[in-house]
């Protein structure tokens, strides 16, 4: 989909609405999508038996008929309660119309395995919120508005799963409120070229991948973008979110990437103290952009020291800073012949203390493959610069390679931000293959002279940065500054001259 395109039809719409909170608007157009998409797909089903379902009547419809289709789909959708035909309605009474096909929508997976992925799902489409008008009659204006913009948005092929429908209308209005991001919701949304060099890590030369997983998935970018890279039907996806509306996010985005119900399963908790798939590791590719230098319970649960993902650190990970908890949670569910992939906040690779132990621990037992620093102004809203942590199990040396992806060869400005585009990710997945050394950029550096300098992973230890300032000739600019004190005198000289004729 043409992206301008996009940008233009979201501004449309939500001229039309007036006022409105960008995030609010954003809950309700996201899921506007999602409802669409799945009423799309649910045509499609029938289409290929020459059905058109948009108009079958509800005596054609058996209970078989209902099981068999459940079964497959994941849901069951009466043609009454289609996007297509619910937006049809009045809009006197589109709110209970929506009300009524999102309960029957939901109720359908009831007693089927796709029960746990369909619950929830469409409650940020609260028709009663007040953010919408203070009476039923503005409320349902603004939802007819929604709708009739998602319905108008001109998609070529809903089911091209490179198109990122949901991706690129989070990412367009990020942008729009930009100066917030970073609270709001960038933290869980992870840009798309960072996503495709993650996922181009994770999965380098390694085509034997069945389950992968991202114990901190947000909206699922980072899964979504293993998928379009391997685009293997047979791999499963794990994730798990802590917030409520981004972990249904994350499941609409599976739907809507054509990911069967029976692959993919999202879990709703805390990662680092309530972990869902214990039983399910390990798995062959992880990606995560855990958030950075969050508090956890740490040291408060002493039986903390004794779980398997972190008793062998031998230390737990600073209460005010969470970051190596996600690090070695991840490392604990990597298979012996993959690689996780996880963006860090460039602190945690310098800090000493507990910290410090940890990133001995990595080392010393060979984990650490690589680290890659990026340029700043990557993430809307932040001008933070990250670093990027490569773990395996499976080295073959015990030298660790750094790269420094931070200059202006690795990126290109647009407005406020440093984009990096397809040729920049495969220079660095180049660099990353080669294992070879390259002046100012790339190091692979020996285990010894890592642990003696405090087991300090930071790119810029190792890396000397190139100096761009011109070289001086001292002979010239003697010269020049002599010349330019000759002309200062002669200018003096001229001056008192024409004062004395005065």
């Amino acid at each position: 989909m043409d992206k301008v395109y996009l940008e233009n039809h979201i501004n449309k719409i939500a001229k039309a609405l007036g006022a409105i909170d960008v995030w609010i608007f954003k809950r309700y157009l996201l899921v506007g999508v999602f409802y669409r998409f799945l009423s799309e797909d649910f045509i499609d089903f029938f289409n290929k038996d020459d059905i058109d379902y948009l108009c079958l009547r509800n005596s054609k419809i058996t209970e078989p008929l209902i099981n068999f289709v459940t079964n497959h789909k994941g849901y069951f959708i009466y043609p009454k309660d289609l996007f297509h035909n619910v937006i049809k309605t009045s809009k006197i009474d589109i709110d209970v119309r929506l009300t009524d096909a999102f309960i029957a929508i939901e109720n359908s997976a009831k007693n089927f395995l796709a029960e746990k992925n369909m619950i929830g799902l469409f409650d940020d489409f609260d028709i009663n919120n007040n953010s919408l008008g203070s009476t039923r009659e503005e409320k349902n204006t603004r939802l007819f508005i929604i709708l009739q913009g998602v319905a108008d948005l001109k998609i070529d092929d809903f089911f091209n799963t490179k198109n990122d429908i949901l991706g690129d209308i989070y990412e367009f209005l990020l942008q729009q409120c930009a100066s917030n991001a970073g609270k709001a919701g960038g933290e869980f949304y992870t840009p798309q070229p960072i996503s495709k060099l993650v996922t181009a890590l994770a999965t380098h030369k390694n085509s034997d991948i069945n389950k992968v997983y991202d114990p901190t998935c947000g909206s699922g970018s980072l899964l979504l973008q293993i998928k379009k890279y391997l685009n293997n039907e047979n791999i499963e996806y794990f994730g798990q979110e802590i917030n409520y509306n981004t972990h249904n996010l994350a499941k609409m985005n599976m739907f809507l990437h054509n990911i069967n119900y029976t692959k993919f399963n999202i879990k709703l908790g805390n990662t680092l103290t309530n972990p869902h798939f214990g039983s399910d590791k390990p798995f062959d590719a992880i990606v995560s952009n855990p958030p950075y230098s969050v508090q956890w319970v740490g040291s408060d649960d002493p039986t903390l020291i004794n779980d398997d993902r972190f008793s062998p650190a031998g230390v737990l990970a600073p209460k005010a800073k969470a970051d190596f908890a996600f690090i070695l949670h991840a490392l604990n569910y990597l298979s012996n012949k993959g690689r996780a992939v996880i963006v860090c906040f460039p602190g945690i690779f310098y800090r000493g203390g507990a910290e410090q132990k940890i990133r001995q621990y990595l080392i010393d037992n060979n984990y650490v493959e690589s680290v890659i620093e990026l340029a700043p102004r990557q993430f809307y809203g932040t001008d933070i610069a990250v670093e990027i942590l490569v773990l395996a199990k499976n080295k073959q040396n015990t030298d660790i390679q750094f790269i420094n992806a931070s200059s202006s060869e690795f990126f290109e400005q647009e407005t406020n931000n440093n984009v990096m585009r397809d040729e920049h990710i495969k220079k660095i997945i180049d660099i990353f293959d080669s294992k070879q050394d390259i002046a100012h950029i790339a190091r692979l550096v020996p285990y010894e002279e890592v642990a003696s300098n405090n087991y300090m992973l930071s790119v810029k230890q190792y890396i000397d940065l190139e100096d761009d300032a011109e070289a001086i000739d001292i002979v010239k600019l003697n010269k020049e500054i002599e010349e330019n004190l000759n002309a200062i005198t002669k200018l003096h000289s001229d001056i008192n001259t024409i004062i004395m004729r005065i």
